[in-house]
């Protein structure tokens, strides 16, 4: 009994729902044919007047600082960690030391490396005095040659192992996390040992849309805000303008911002990019909504005489927001119509509401 009255209760309020939307949808198709009946019978539209007004290109937008440089730095050769210097936070400099691994095998294969080096130089010196004499073929002397220059290789490859063990670090930056401790075993390539960040300069990422991207030049110079730092002016340059757009239609923007200022910026920090333009002469524009169908139709209903629209061609130049610049086809003062275009012919009578 209590579910058929659970039931019965869903089925009114359903009900009560469906009869709101419907009363809802009358009123509003009433007043719609309350406008057509006071227009006459004539297509109802909205119209905007065609003006000549001031260009303004400057825009914002906003995006995340990146480091300049970010290296995950890996071991080369396997060892157990003897010695750190550094610590997280620490700033280091290209080439400095930053830990140091047991060198103990790498040190006797270079001692092996030595001697197999010092007998093939022997070798072949012996090699070369008796080639003189007739007592060893050219080919036996090449042999030699190349045994010697192959010793030579594997003793310069030990070398560099041996100072690879004295781990240093290959950019100017800060330490920004320490992977490993004293006595912690290497296993040899792959091994994370530290997170260099390189935040001397930053990289500021941003998008700008196909009409924002069209007035961007590699060099040009950016002003930068910061929401940390609001009080601060900090100055950039595009570095990189990417050719395809990504799948928002909108185009990726690399911009280099100098870290010098007295608030230091921080990779992963919001900024804002400032694009300034020179002033622009007025110029005629329409609202984007006035054209058939897309702007690229280059086609907009005109008002004439009075109350009749007149499909016009028109040349349209850059888009400005919510408005186009238009280059040819139109004059100042005259009026176009906004909406209503699917339902307008060439000549039909329209009426205009607000």
């Amino acid at each position: 009994m209590k579910r058929i009255i659970t039931t019965i209760v869903i089925l009114v309020v359903v009900a009560g729902g469906i009869y709101f939307i419907l009363t809802n949808n009358k009123k509003k198709n009433n007043a719609k044919t309350a406008i057509v009946a006071q227009s006459g019978g004539k297509i109802v539209v909205r119209t905007a007047k065609v003006e000549k007004k001031a260009v303004n290109l400057d825009f914002s937008t906003n995006g995340t600082f990146q480091p300049n440089q970010e290296l995950n730095f890996l071991s080369e050769n396997p060892g157990r960690v003897t010695a750190i210097y550094v610590k997280e936070g620490s700033r280091v400099r290209k080439g400095q030391i930053l830990a140091k691994v047991d060198a103990e095998i790498i040190n006797t294969d270079r001692e092996t490396a030595q001697a197999n080096y010092q007998n093939a130089v022997k070798d072949l010196e012996r090699y070369q005095s008796s080639f003189s004499t007739g007592g060893v073929t050219q080919q036996q002397l090449d042999q030699a040659k190349l045994t010697a220059n192959t010793a030579k290789l594997r003793l310069q490859a030990s070398r560099r192992r041996v100072s690879d063990t004295n781990i240093k670090s290959p950019i100017d930056g800060i330490v920004n996390k320490k992977y490993i401790e004293v006595g912690a075993f290497v296993t040899g390539q792959g091994t994370q040992l530290f997170q260099l960040v390189d935040v001397s300069k930053l990289k500021l990422d941003v998008n700008v849309n196909e009409s924002q991207v069209a007035l961007l030049k590699m060099g040009d110079k950016v002003d930068i805000k910061s929401s940390v730092f609001p009080s601060d002016d900090f100055s950039g340059k595009i570095t990189f303008i990417a050719a395809l757009a990504d799948n928002s239609l909108n185009f990726p923007i690399e911009i280099q911002v100098d870290n010098n200022h007295k608030n230091t910026l921080k990779a992963g920090m919001y900024g804002t990019a400032v694009f300034k333009f020179p002033k622009q002469d007025p110029t005629i524009s329409i609202p984007r909504g006035a054209f058939v169908g897309s702007v690229s139709s280059n086609q907009v209903y005109v008002v004439v005489s009075g109350n009749k629209a007149q499909l016009r061609k028109v040349v349209a130049g850059r888009i400005l927001g919510d408005r186009v610049e238009i280059l040819d086809g139109l004059k100042e003062g005259e009026t176009v119509i906004t909406s209503g275009q699917i339902n307008l012919s060439e000549g039909a009578e329209i009426e205009a509401v607000k």
